[in-house]
Order: structure tokens, then sequence, then C-alpha cells
């Protein structure tokens, strides 16, 4: 075990003997988890430090860049991309563990892997595409468990994952592929063998987005949406996986920037900073005593509303969160919350913080010498369960690839390896969606890789190539293969094709075991985890 990793047990090793040591602005300092990015500047990696080590902040919460953090989510600056990332965020950890009087608890959003900040490191399958698996929440629970190894690899010791959140809006523009789906059973099922697998491995997790960030069609990183349902609706659906995994002991629920006047009274007021909604329904009508920590506080949401620093800080903490993420003014939040907050506040909330750094700390070893897993065969495994049949039939697909037909993608054909492995097989034709050729031809196998998984800007496609795949599906017959977010079905006339098959992901062994599909070596198994409403 390295020697920074027993310093920081020993350090926490023993709650009574904190609880008298620390001095109320300290225990108020442990409710802060600023941001951290893997990429800042020595002159921004230095101003943390001397925040860590003046006022005692419980924990970080590690981002990629500050170009890619929710204050950007509009994409105004370019992020930069770094090979060397994850080695950069171990010694980053290292190096704020070790000006820290007291140890941090670290944190990141890795709900499909590392990747999810850091490039060049092993990504997991979305939640969507794990929706789609019929059972096989075995497959699941490894990829949890996988995915907490490589945290405690880096040095990362509480996962904000999954999204329980039930994506029963469409045009949701955040949610979406983080999403396990619109059923709620299915969402509870898969969550619940994802938080059991990474917690075999000693890592925390948080459930989010309570109350539920599903029905929206507002992005919170921009601004307050409403949810406009009967509490007994939300009871119903929205809220019944976070009651589920509560009753099943989970470590932490992230509140959401969500307004629902049904559960608040009010209609300005985000779910965030709600007493009501945090000490009333979460606290007391469904039973939570675990810890609370806010989605990101610098999310327009809220931040463009309270200018005065070290308000809102207040008020997410006055509401009942014990984790203020993302926290921006810690100094005037400290002073604020000494002023306003009583003692039993500030008691009941470092109580559970410590209590879940207690836990946190129990695993034996933080390795950073460790590898980061190879998902590859776990990967396979998932591509195999979740393929899913949308349109048409494993016969019409025998059939038609029995045919001469061509094949065309915009992914640059080079890059293609759905083609590649049909070519191993069976020789065809292919060609790039922009190439006018494609007019000229009858029986089209079209391989389709949305540019972006967010669903901003047509999901990256161009207006001409949505016209070129829209006329292409009314006028030919078309075998579709999806590679990626099966809501940009929504904007594509795919009933018009002959058979839609959905892979979700533009990994190679998706693609490869998406060829097999089409060569008829196996059915597919996998079903849509969500209804899709085409706009055509």
């Amino acid at each position: 075990m390295e020697r920074n990793q027993i310093n920081r047990m020993r350090k926490i090793n023993t709650y009574s003997k904190a609880t008298v040591s620390l001095s109320v602005v300290e225990k108020i300092g442990q409710l802060f988890m600023p941001a951290a990015f893997i990429n800042d500047s020595e002159e921004e990696i230095q101003q943390l430090e001397e925040l860590i080590k003046k006022y005692g902040v419980g924990g970080l919460c590690f981002f990629h860049s500050r170009a890619s953090a929710a204050t950007n989510f509009e994409g105004k600056k370019k992020v930069l991309y770094n090979e060397n990332s994850l080695s950069t965020l171990k010694k980053l950890i290292n190096r704020y563990q070790s000006v820290s009087k007291h140890p941090l608890l670290i944190a990141i959003d890795a709900e499909w892997g590392l990747a999810m900040r850091i490039e060049n490191t092993t990504q997991y399958p979305y939640a969507i595409t794990l929706g789609a698996m019929v059972n096989n929440d075995d497959l699941i629970f490894e990829v949890g468990r996988n995915i907490a190894l490589d945290c405690i690899a880096a040095g990362i010791h509480w996962n904000l994952a999954p999204c329980v959140d039930i994506n029963n809006n469409p045009k949701n523009p955040v949610i979406g592929y983080r999403s396990f789906g619109e059923d709620k059973q299915n969402v509870t099922a898969k969550a619940t063998a994802y938080v059991k697998g990474t917690e075999s491995e000693g890592v925390l997790t948080s459930i989010k987005h309570f109350p539920g960030h599903g029905d929206t069609a507002t992005d919170s990183h921009l601004g307050l949406p409403i949810i406009n349902k009967s509490k007994q609706e939300l009871i119903e659906n929205e809220l019944y996986s976070f009651q589920k995994l509560i009753n099943e002991g989970v470590d932490s629920v992230m509140v959401g920037h969500l307004s629902v006047p049904t559960l608040a009274n009010d209609n300005t007021i985000s779910s965030s900073i709600s007493k009501d909604i945090i000490k009333g329904l979460l606290r007391n009508e469904m039973g939570f005593d675990g810890v609370v920590i806010s989605d990101a506080l610098n999310m327009h949401a809220v931040s463009n509303k309270y200018p005065l620093k070290g308000e809102l800080e207040w008020l997410a903490f006055d509401a009942g969160n014990d984790v203020l993420c993302f926290a921006e003014n810690t100094l005037e939040g400290i002073k604020l919350i000494e002023e306003k907050a009583t003692q039993n506040q500030i008691e009941d909330s470092f109580k559970r913080i410590w209590h879940l750094k207690e836990k946190a700390f129990q695993i034996e070893s933080i390795n950073t010498e460790q590898t980061i897993i190879n998902s590859d065969a776990l990967n396979k495994k998932i591509a195999e369960k979740s393929l899913s049949i949308l349109n048409g039939s494993s016969a019409i697909i025998k059939d038609f690839s029995a045919e001469i037909f061509t094949g065309i993608s915009n992914m640059q054909l080079p890059d293609c390896q759905f083609f590649k492995q049909i070519n191993t097989n069976k020789q065809f034709r292919s060609l790039q969606l922009s190439d006018s050729e494609t007019f000229d031809v009858k029986n089209i196998l079209l391989a389709l890789f949305p540019p972006q998984v967010k669903p901003t800007d047509n999901f990256g496609f161009s207006n001409e190539e949505l016209e070129s795949i829209n006329t292409l599906l009314e006028s030919k017959n078309v075998i579709l293969y999806l590679f990626g977010n099966p809501y940009v079905l929504n904007i594509l006339n795919f009933k018009k094709a002959q058979s839609v098959v959905l892979a979700y992901q533009n990994f190679h062994v998706f693609q490869e075991v998406a060829a097999e599909h089409f060569l008829g070596n196996f059915e597919a198994k996998g079903r849509i985890p969500f209804n899709i409403a085409p706009s055509k």
C-alpha cells in the first residue's frame, strides 16, 4: 500500500476523534466539493491547492477541462484533448491529497466509464444500450464492477452514477441515452445491477437526478426545466426507481435542478434548493438517511439566479444537501453557512459525509500502477445481447443479403468495420452517403453513425445529410443498421425501411456483431427500451 494512502486511512479511521478535533468551520468545509480540472494550468492548480489548505474542503469532483464543464455546455469554448489525461489525473489526485489536512473524497462522473471524462480510457456502453438487454443483469453488474476497478486504479472513490431518470420524453435534450429507458421496472433492475457491481469493489455510487429528469424538454445545464405532474403521477413513475434503490441502502442521492411545482408549491424554485423536496419528500417521506449531493451548482438552471456569492451554496445546504458539488464560492459559502446554520444542521451533514468517507477509505489499497481493464470481451457480450430489430425481421434481412446490394454509410469507408466484416464473407460495393451514385442503386444496406450522441443540432447531421438519408429511405429498398443514439430515429423516416436494426454503439465490437447478424449467424435478442415517435 502506498504511504500516502496509509496516511489518509489513518487520518479518517477514527470518527469520534475527528468530531472533537474539527472546528465548526472545518466541518463546514467538509460540505464543499469544488471542481478540479485535469487539464488546468499550473497557476490554476496552485489556486485549488490554496483552497484545500485554507478552507479544508471535503472533496473534489474531477472534470476533463474548464471548456468541457457544465458552464460551457453550449460549446462556446473549444475542448482540447490530451492523450495523457489519465496519468495527469493520477498525479493531480496525489498532489491535492498531499496538501489536505483530512483525506479528500474524489468523485467523477463515470456513467459509462472513465472515458466519460478521460480520453484513452475504457468505455462501456451507454445506459440506453444496457437497457436494451432483456434480463442479462449479470452483465450490467460486471460493467459496474469494472468501472469501479478503473476508478480505484485512478484514485477515485465516488462514481456519481447511475442515472435512474425514466426517460419518457423523446425530446429530452440531456438525459436520453444516459437513461436505461422509459419503463420503471427495467430502469430499476438495470440501475440496481450497476450499483451492486460498483459497490462490490468498495466504490461509492450516487443515483441521479432526483426527483427525475426524464420527462423534460429543457436542459438544466442551460435553464430550469419544469415538470407539471401530480404528486401521485411522480410517485408511480419518476420516483419509483429512487424509492426502490433507497430501500436497498444506496450510498447517496444527487438532486437535480428541476422545477416540480406539485412537490415544492413553487414553479420558480429548483428541487436542488427546495426544503419541501429534499427534507420533506426525500428525507421524511421516502426515508433516505444517506448523503444528499447537489447537482453541479455552476449549472445555469440555478447559478444565473443567485449572483450574490455564497448565497446559492447556503440555500443548497439549508435545503438539505450535504455535499455542495461544483461549488464556485467556497469562502463566501462557508461564511454564510457559519453565520446562518444551526449547530445541528452542520453536525448532521458532517456526520453523514464523514461516515461516507469512512466507507470509501475502507478500500484496502488504491494501486495507481494498476492498468485500466480491457473492455472488449464484456462489450462484445453486451453487443450480442442488446442488438435489436425495430422494423422488419431476420427473414427480410436474410432475403435481402441474398440479393445484389450496395453499402452506403456516412462514415469514412476505410473506418467502417461493419462493412469490412461483411466483406470478408460477401463481396459488395460500398459508397459514401455524399456520393451521387447512391441514387442509381436499388437495394441499399445503410450504415448510419450519428456524428454526436447528444441531440443538439440534429445529432451532428447536416440538413443535406438528413435530406439524403430520408430520400434513400423513401425511394429505395433499405436495410438500416444504426450505430449510435437510437433517438436519432425521431428525425428519420425510418418506417419506410425494409428493416431497422439497432446496434446502439459505434465500437468495433458492436460493428462486428452487427455484421455477423446481417450475415445470418445469430438472432437479435435485444429490445429497444423506449418508444420512437418519428417526426415524419
